[in-house]
This record gives structure tokens, sequence and C-alpha cells, in this order.
């Protein structure tokens, strides 16, 4: 199977069983949307991001069909400008290249530095869709098991509402 070991092993470590696709390398969510295979399953996006002073880095994870307005997630975070992190920072917390950034990246994320914010409205998705760490695979799990991920992985997390007009943090 494509994708990082790690994956593989941590999921299985958790029981956390998947749906597995190969398809052509897809770097970015329109070319990966060419390959969804819709079957009750949300595509999610997956975006990581660094505060200004370059000291947090956080990963946005929410339905690909819908935008990010990055200026209300600053505000809502209190980090001040946000940007996106460079390939660097990216091999560096998450262990990834560019395109291959997926919620299952926090299993390269040892000393739990990145903070993982999840749009609330994939706690009502049946299942959901993330890279194995390569674009070149997809894994769809279900959303008990993205919960469980979340939970036992060890980074900090938080919903949000990312798609109102006034969002507002809710507690775990």
């Amino acid at each position: 199977m494509r994708g990082q070991e790690q994956v593989y092993k941590y999921l299985a470590e958790q029981g956390i069983t998947f749906d597995y696709y190969e398809h052509p390398e897809a770097p970015t969510i329109e070319i990966a949307s060419q390959y969804y295979r819709g079957e009750g399953t949300t595509l999610c996006k997956n975006l990581f991001f660094r505060n200004h002073k370059g000291n947090k880095h956080y990963l946005v994870i929410m339905d690909s069909r819908h935008d990010l307005d990055i200026h209300d997630l600053e505000h809502r975070l209190h980090q001040g400008k946000l940007s996106f992190a460079s390939a660097e920072r990216m091999m560096k917390y998450l262990g990834v290249k560019p395109g291959s950034v997926s919620l299952f990246t926090l299993v390269n994320d040892a000393e739990h530095e990145v903070i993982l914010f999840v749009d609330n409205e994939l706690r009502k998705a049946e299942r959901v869709s993330f890279h194995p760490n390569d674009n070149t695979a997809s894994l769809v799990i279900s959303n008990a098991d993205m919960m469980k991920f979340v939970e036992t992985i060890g980074n900090a997390y938080q919903f949000l509402d990312l798609y109102e007009t006034e969002n507002k943090p809710v507690d775990n």
C-alpha cells in the first residue's frame, strides 16, 4: 500500500479500519476531487499554517467544498498574522512534502507541537477521506474513527465553526 508505514501502524494499533484507494498524484484538492469516491464520504481539505512569529503551527481540516477565511481564523486564534508554512517547516513538523498534508501527518509530530483545528461540520460527516501522507492514495475512515484518531494522537485540538459569519470556538 502507498503511504507512510507509521500511518498504517498507528491505525492498526488504534483498531481504526479504512477503505484504501490508489489514484494518480493529487497534490491539490482540485486534483484530488477528480479521483474522489463520493460514496457518503466527505473529502477533507488539510491546511498547514504558522503564526507570524513562526513559533506555533496549526493544522486545519475541513470539508473540501468550502473555503477558509484566513483573516477570520487569525482573529479567532489571537496569534496575529497566519501564513502557510514552508516546505521545510512541513517536513520538520509533519514529515511530508507539500501536497501530502493530512490529518494522518500528526503521527510524525512526536513532540505534539502542531495544534489541530477541525471544522465542526466534520462531526456530522458519516465518513471522511485523507491521504496516508502520500498523495497517490486515499484512506476513508468512519467519523467515529476520525474522532478516535484526534483524541488519541496526543496533539492539542479544538473544533471550530469555520463557515459561520460569527465563528466561536467550541469546547471538546
